[in-house]
């Protein structure tokens, strides 16, 4: 019989591990649900209130600068390295501050404009109702709101909180140094009006935006910004080749308003473009202006020598040399073209050695292979110098003299600088050796001249200086030519692939779905890690696994809390569901005892405060009340209390019978409920556990196991005296006491192991202050089955199942029943 009992019993175990597991769930559904809706929640209003980020790119091909496939370099696997020095130098260009501060320039951003409409501030580019026109010469304050509210469509009112700002100057392109003041402003203009005060100068206007329906409900303001905040605010993009293998390069920029960081962008590399073309047209320009300025100077001449020569034509009738004469002027022409160009040559070679010594217009020296002059290492150095030049230039924007960059660059300037000097001086003294040798042929021919007739002499000579004022007239004319064709031919060396566009971008922050994604997951983790790591940091007794961990002993049952001031809840409430826990109790110990007719049942625990009064007050009461004559004996010698709630005398005792001072039956006194006696611990005496181990203890028991059917003994705890162990070997069952979320696992742990040691017979556990509102399954079904089918039917039927079989049965239903669903719902908590 008791074999079926076993396997019946371990079958209805087994089932209900499996619903503690799914209970174990659903406990916990509200928080994960509670949970997953504030994270939705929170992405739902950071999605709607963060400023979304946009990001646009544009792609540009940087073209290889090596015009000579064929290159010697190139053959030696060299020409990749040069191509990767170019595409760095090409980056540099496109990420310079002097670049992003030329763009600026002409993008127009001084003014921002913005409105705010539900704690949104969003920026109006190019989309807003009005537009500012503000003084360029008249220093205007930097980065302060100015308000607008419309209050029709002919007024408006501006203001200015009082504060310090500073101020820029546009015209200057500079701040303007040491004035900082504060403004505060609040007037009523007309659109159209100029707001002018010491402080700022501007116009507000209505543009073709303005819409009197939407506008005169918003609120607008404007701000002024300064060239270098809007370099730094834009100088914020990333450059990337797109392969390792390619030179094509991708620029990337993120920004609140995506129309506004498309158009910089395409700003951008226009603006590279054309520097890139103005750098190859520099030369052609430098070229034209240095010939405009000697034409300027030789038309004079040339027309002075036309007159010259008709003149003396019309007064001598002389119309043309004759055939010797003509000879001899032929050749002196050919030696006159030479020595022009030599001439024009010279004169070049000096003007720039003047500007070198002078170290004056470095950045603006002309190609001397733009004036003829075929002399490759002094074309070199000159694309040297100006090179390094345009270098400068572009790092002093935003360096100091004392940059270690700057002075590198100092130092490659003056190193080739005097280099040129020496090729300018070496070719200006090889252009005299050659002038001086045509001057020496044409002094020959001078000599034949002499021998002329006078008339023919002066002609010859007349046109001679013509020809020679010609020759230089129309050599520079062909150079300018040239020079014009070559600027009209150039064109950039590198490409724009795919401009920057905003149409159909999607913001790159807030990711919305991601953000939602991410809400879900964390609604999720954070209850499985608050469960974990409850679980995992607690130290105290939650569950029933708890204590299956740490000891094999039998659950003799669980006692669910009380909300009630009282400690004598079975007999003041007999049909309430604590009262069903005792029961419940009672019914276990019988198998437990196997059907034992008399009991004595101990009860104590590992530490104070886990309910030994309560649940020995409440187990004597439920024997009482079925029927049995019950004694409770307060055997807690040294802090006796139980007196006090049943209010008796605590003047004779336990103690005063163990030294003979008192009978047996001067220390039983009855409760007040039938059937049920106590016997109370007495006066504290100085040495309880003496008592308790002698003999005349033993013969106590004898003599109350001969008067009473069960006897429930309320014992200190076994954790700080050793009382309770000296009373167990008068015991039948040994309960040992568990609070729920109050007895610390290694304390229990520690203390029941040396109990299963002492080898102590009946030894089980009872579960006090269950809650049920949090732990229904998990000590109802948990702790269900018991010690038998008993407890599994008479506690399982009432409790076990829940609102479902047990509700209506037990008095404090009633109150239950009060509760409206939502808070029946978070009373689980």
């Amino acid at each position: 019989m008791n074999d079926n009992l076993q396997d019946f019993a371990q079958q209805q175990q087994q089932a209900i591990d499996y619903k503690v597991i799914l209970f174990k769930f659903y406990r916990y559904w509200y928080f994960f649900a509670i949970t997953i809706f504030i994270a939705l929640i929170i992405a739902f209003v950071f999605n709607k209130y963060s400023r979304p980020i946009y990001e646009v790119k544009t792609t540009v091909l940087i073209k290889d600068k090596s015009e000579n496939k064929l290159n010697p370099q190139n053959i030696m696997g060299l020409g990749m390295l040069n191509n990767m020095q170019n595409l760095q130098n090409e980056i540099g260009i496109l990420s310079s501050y002097s670049l992003t501060y030329k763009t600026i320039l002409n993008c127009s951003f001084e003014v921002g404009y913005y409105s705010e409409e539900n704690f949104i501030t969003k920026e109006l580019y190019k989309s807003s109702p009005f537009t500012v026109e503000f003084d360029s010469s008249f220093p205007q304050p930097v980065n302060i709101r100015f308000n607008i509210t419309f209050l029709s469509n002919t007024e408006y009112r501006l203001e200015v909180k009082d504060e310090k700002v500073s101020f820029f100057d546009y015209k200057a392109k500079e701040p303007v140094p040491g004035r900082e003041e504060n403004i505060s402003y609040d007037e009523t203009l007309r659109f159209g009006q100029e707001a002018l005060t010491g402080q700022f100068k501007f116009k507000v206007l209505l543009n073709a935006n303005f819409d009197p329906e939407e506008d005169l409900k918003k609120s607008f303001y404007f701000i002024f910004k300064n060239y270098p905040s809007l370099v730094t605010e834009f100088k914020a993009f990333d450059i990337e080749p797109i392969n390792r293998e390619a030179s094509i390069v991708e620029l990337t920029l993120k920004g609140g308003n995506v129309e506004k960081i498309a158009d910089f962008i395409n700003t951008l590399t226009s603006e590279y473009l054309a520097r890139g073309l103005e750098q190859k047209n520099l030369v052609a320009i430098r070229t034209i202006d240095f010939i405009d300025h000697e034409l300027s100077g030789i038309a004079d001449s040339l027309n002075l020598s036309e007159r010259s020569l008709q003149s003396f034509k019309a007064s001598t009738e002389i119309m043309d040399l004759d055939q010797t004469a003509q000879q001899v002027f032929e050749k002196m022409m050919e030696l006159q073209d030479e020595k022009a160009v030599i001439f024009v040559q010279s004169k070049y070679l000096n003007n720039l050695l003047t500007y070198i010594n002078k170290n004056e217009g470095l950045n603006e020296i002309i190609v001397p292979a733009s004036m003829g002059v075929d002399n490759p290492m002094l074309n070199d150095l000159t694309m040297q110098l100006t090179g390094l030049y345009s270098q400068r230039t572009e790092r002093a924007f935003y360096s100091t003299d004392k940059n270690p960059a700057l002075k590198a660059l100092d130092s490659q300037i003056e190193s080739t600088k005097n280099a040129l000097a020496e090729n300018i001086r070496s070719a200006i003294n090889t252009n005299d050796i050659a002038l001086k040798d045509i001057n020496d042929r044409i002094e020959l021919l001078n000599s034949r001249i002499g021998g002329l007739p006078e008339n023919q002499r002066i002609l010859v000579g007349i046109q001679r200086k013509y020809k020679l004022v010609d020759a230089i007239y129309t050599f520079l004319l062909e150079k300018r030519s040239d020079a014009q064709i070559t600027q009209a031919s150039n064109l950039p060396d590198n490409e724009v692939i795919d401009e920057a566009r905003f149409e159909g971008l999607s913001p790159v922050f807030p990711k919305k779905s991601l953000n939602y994604l991410i809400a879900l997951i964390i609604g999720i983790i954070l209850p499985v890690v608050y469960i974990l790591g409850k679980d995992y940091f607690n130290d105290k007794i939650m569950e029933r696994e708890d204590i299956e961990k740490i000891t094999q002993l039998p659950i003799v049952g669980h006692i669910i809390h009380s909300d009630k001031e009282s400690k004598m809840v079975v007999a003041e409430s007999p049909k309430s569901s604590i009262a069903e826990s005792f029961r419940s109790v009672r019914t276990n110990l019988t198998y437990l005892l196997q059907g034992k007719e008399k009991q004595v049942v101990l009860i104590t625990s590992d530490m104070v405060s886990a309910g030994k009064t309560f649940c020995s007050i409440n187990m004597a009461s439920v024997f009482a009340l079925y029927g049995k004559k019950t004694l409770l004996m307060g055997f807690d010698l040294r802090k006796p209390k139980i007196y006090q709630d049943f209010g008796l005398t605590n003047t004779e005792g336990i103690s005063s019978y163990l030294i003979n001072k008192s009978s047996i039956e001067n220390i039983i006194q009855h409760s007040g409920i039938e059937n049920f006696d106590i016997v109370m611990s007495g006066p504290v005496p100085p040495n309880p556990a003496e008592l308790i181990a002698s003999e005349k203890c033993t013969e106590l028991f004898a003599r109350l196991k001969e008067m009473y059917e069960y006897i429930i003994i309320d014992t200190p705890p076994v954790g700080l005296v050793t009382d309770a162990f000296l009373l167990m070997k008068h015991a039948d069952a040994n309960l040992c006491l568990v609070r729920q979320n109050y007895t610390h696992k290694k304390i229990f742990s520690s203390i029941i192991k040396d109990m299963e040691q002492r080898n102590i017979p009946n030894l089980a556990i009872l579960i006090n202050d269950v809650k049920l509102s949090r732990n229904s399954y998990g000590y109802g079904y948990g702790y269900g089955y018991g010690y038998g089918y008993g407890y599994g039917y008479g506690y399982g039927y009432g409790y076990g199942y829940g609102y479902g079989y047990g509700y209506g049965y037990y008095s404090d239903d009633k109150d239950s029943q009060k509760k409206s669903a939502f808070q029946r719902l978070f009373s689980k908590s």
